[in-house]
């Protein structure tokens, strides 16, 4: 074994001898709250490989599982796609193709638009990671210098088929632009490494979701072990990793739903999705809210946990109380891993383990179903208690809907869809802070009705005397386009220790919205002191230095956020204002060029060269960038009024 997997502070190994006196023997009470070691976030996590030594089996059939090959580099081995004699995909909308290839070993896509016969446009971008195991799906992402980003192609497997990736389609395709952030990264792999105030630039990337995410952080489990400490697991509880099956039922769901719980998730103050660790109580760390509709059933893909929790199965089943010594327990408890073994791929499961499952509380007389429909489904509790049908938010993919439930006919559900709020699936007692938060990041990052905007400022209403009110009330109004309520709330962040960027950042928006760049630009340097990995910031400094005719200092960063991750189109347009405002016309003509090349349809980049062909005597190539502006995004005046006065010389 590598000795990095044995390192570990001394304070952990006399801590973890203490904890082992303590509860070795205490195996009655079930439900313990955080005696583990590896909770502590100075535990570090040591990898699949290091489990491996000492699990090999285990390790070995994980590996074949969905989790277990959730995530890679991507290779011809990784991919499940079938690449032979596929259709081109088309965007119809955005008249965009779509064509995945190999080169030897490496995987591109290639992103192209004709016009006849010609190709006037072409993109190709290096696929580095596939993420899915190939059952439903394999989609795409590439790293620019380590900022990561999705594709636009998946693999359909159920359908066997390529097209848009989910939420590319219906004309809101993306293209390269959808950064993954580490919510997203940290869910569909192993733990990974974010660099400070990025959105999405990694630093480590793992491959594929491994052990510690449902065992915890493995140093010190690693390092107790190599110095022949063990425990007998059949009579005491090992508090050097987590045993998910030694968990309270509601610490296993919480650890399940950490990642089969898709929606807007609220984190805590002052934590990240990092601090959640198997065993914790996850509300400790984040809420997650959905929203509820009336008269309507649908679910989306990962809706695992939620969707069990709502079945009558699972609420009667953790409804039963026994007593043992004094304590309370639950007779049988429906969780996850009554159905799953996590360690073993559902290909290998057959239908009798799962069918124990629902024996275990029901007799097979319970079952009313006639002989022969039985027969049909091969008696297969599944098939018609957890039918196979369609998520809302995945295209072409069907999985089981995990609501277990008695089957009733297409006539008895209604296709009725009123918005009715959103509700915390994982805490009935959230607060005030907590809702408001909710309703304002259903606003922001789901484009959710605008009436939520509504219920935020209700519960805001409700805050009080909570010293960071004004952190929300920004937030609230920034939603809201009220600059000028912001400037008015600005005040606080001097009286008040402040460490969100995105503050910082309304703030500066706020104010360059009226005109007061000097102050904006103060803010956006704040914003940059926290998050200076974070692009969108520097190009907003980057375009109010433009606004204070600081053309130089603009010049200058822009190109160091190009240096970060040059195929940011926006930033090569402002770029190239900022070349021509200093008289470059070469390299402003290089800049909108470049801007082009990565975005075809960019309107600004369009205008920016058209005005610029126009400066230099080049009235046909002005008046094609203004056609093809109006060609994708008909009716803008300012482009009809600058084409007709290049046609009327």
């Amino acid at each position: 074994m590598s000795k990095r997997f044995i390192r570990i502070p001394f304070f952990i190994g006399l801590l973890s001898i203490a904890f082992f006196n303590l509860y070795c023997n205490n195996t009655s009470q079930k439900d313990i709250s955080y005696p583990f070691l590896n909770h502590n976030d100075s535990v570090k996590y040591v990898g699949k490989d290091a489990c491996r030594n000492c699990h090999p089996g285990i390790y070995q059939s994980f590996m074949e599982t969905g989790m277990g090959q959730s995530f890679g580099r991507a290779t011809p081995q990784k991919s499940a796609a079938n690449f032979a004699g596929h259709q081109v995909v088309y965007d119809s909308i955005n008249n965009l193709s779509y064509f995945p290839h190999w080169n030897r070993d490496t995987l591109y896509i290639t992103e192209f638009r004709l016009e006849g016969t010609d190709t006037i446009h072409k993109r190709t971008e290096r696929v580095d990671y596939i993420i899915g195991s190939g059952q439903h799906t394999n989609s795409h992402f590439t790293s620019v210098n380590g900022f990561v980003y999705q594709l636009p192609l998946t693999w359909y497997a159920q359908k066997g088929k390529w097209d848009l990736p989910p939420g590319f389609e219906k004309g809101k395709n993306v293209r390269f632009s959808r950064a993954i952030e580490f919510e997203c990264m940290s869910c569909h792999n192993a733990m990974p490494q974010i660099e400070k105030g990025s959105v999405n630039k990694f630093t480590k990337i793992p491959d594929g979701i491994d052990c510690e995410r449902c065992h915890g952080p493995g140093e010190v489990h690693v390092a107790l072990k190599l110095k022949g400490v063990f425990v007998d697991t059949a009579h005491q509880i090992d508090f050097s990793i987590v045993n998910p099956r030694k968990l309270s039922w509601q610490r296993q769901i919480d650890l399940c739903q950490r990642c089969h719980l898709q929606g807007n998730a609220v984190l805590k103050p002052g934590k990240s999705f990092s601090d959640f660790r198997p065993g914790m109580k996850l509300s400790d760390v984040y809420e997650v809210y959905l929203p509820k509709y009336e008269g309507n059933d649908e679910f989306i893909m990962a809706s695992h946990a939620q969707r069990l929790q709502q079945s009558e199965c699972f609420i009667q089943s953790n409804k039963k109380i026994r007593q043992v010594e004094g304590k309370n327990f639950t007779t049988m408890n429906l969780t996850c891993i009554t159905c799953h073994n996590p360690h073993v791929s559902v290909k290998h499961t057959g239908t009798e383990v799962f069918n124990a499952a629902c024996l275990k509380c029901h007799e097979a007389k319970d079952c009313d179903e006639k002989p022969e429909a039985l027969t049909k489904a091969n008696n297969n509790c599944v098939s018609c208690h957890m039918p196979k049908s369609g998520s809302i938010d995945i295209p072409h993919v069907s999985v089981h809907d995990h609501k277990i439930k008695i089957p009733v006919s297409n006539s008895d559900i209604t296709s009725l869809k009123k918005f009715a709020g959103i509700y915390c699936v994982n805490n009935t007692l959230t607060t005030a802070q907590s809702k408001a938060n909710a309703y304002l990041s259903y606003v922001e990052r789901f484009e959710g009705e605008s009436v939520a905007l509504d219920s935020a400022r209700f519960w805001i209403q409700q805050l009080g005397g909570f010293e960071s009110v004004f952190e929300i009330q920004i937030h609230e109004a920034y939603l809201r386009n009220e600059w000028e309520q912001i400037i008015s709330l600005a005040v606080q962040v001097s009286k008040n220790k402040v460490s969100n960027p995105w503050l910082f950042y309304r703030i500066g928006q706020a104010y360059q919205n009226v005109n007061e760049y000097e102050k904006a630009r103060t803010y956006y340097l704040d914003a940059l002191s926290l998050a200076p990995q974070n692009l969108e910031f520097k190009t907003k400094l980057g375009v109010v230095l433009v606004q204070q005719q600081k053309y130089k200092e603009a010049i200058q960063v822009f190109e160091q956020s190009l240096a970060l991750q040059p195929k940011q189109a926006d930033a090569w347009v402002n770029l190239g204002f900022a070349y021509l405002n200093v008289t470059q016309k070469d390299q402003a003509l290089k800049c909108y060029n470049r801007a082009l090349s990565l975005d075809p349809d960019h309107n600004q980049a369009l205008l920016n060269r058209a005005a610029l062909y126009h400066l230099m005597g080049n009235n046909i190539a002005a008046v094609k960038d203004l056609k093809h502006i109006l060609r994708y995004s008909p009716n803008q005046a300012q482009v009809m009024d600058l084409l007709q006065q290049i046609e009327g010389h």
